[in-house]
């Protein structure tokens, strides 16, 4: 749980409200919730702590007018919605890189549609998406176009929350 602590801390830290309550089984991901822009965490129920990264990169992808208005029931319905997947992979992959986890916490065989080792393997190799979308949004750089915009070079980031 070492890692799973050192995330929250990291969160909160940012300005990503984590509480811990008890919660339905009934949600999306076992034990974790986004509500309101907060992530709410039932540790009883918590199946795969790292998933909290990933959640943490749909608040913090969100421009933030909308980030308190953010739930777990309308990020489907969200008009960008697979570009903010796609950034909230690459976010939560910068967020283990930052914090020295292995991405597998992130990036479990289960999650994903099975494809998590997939992914963090290709981003360990510098095959990533999402990026792109990341600079244009002001958070990081391509790694050919950081100092052009003087931002940090992904998986660095200059802003962990979105403009």
């Amino acid at each position: 749980m070492e890692a799973f602590e050192k995330a929250v801390t990291f969160l909160r830290s940012i300005g990503i409200p984590v509480l811990f309550c008890e919660l339905s089984a009934e949600t999306f991901l076992p034990g974790l919730l986004i509500d309101q822009g907060r992530i709410l965490v039932d540790k009883a129920l918590l199946r795969y702590p790292g998933d909290i990264l990933h959640e943490a990169g749909h608040i913090a992808v969100v421009p933030p007018e909308e980030r308190s208005r953010l739930t777990g029931d309308t990020i489907a319905a969200r008009n960008n919605r697979a570009a903010e997947e796609m950034m909230a992979i690459a976010w939560s992959f910068a967020a283990c890189r930052h914090l020295s986890i292995d991405p597998s916490f992130v990036f479990h065989d289960e999650g994903y549609q099975d494809g998590g080792s997939a992914i963090a393997k290709a981003f360990g190799q510098g095959h990533t998406f999402g990026v792109p979308l990341l600079q244009w949004v002001g958070m990081t750089a391509e790694v050919h176009k950081a100092e052009a915009l003087e931002r940090a070079p992904y998986p660095a980031m200059t802003h962990w929350l979105r403009p």
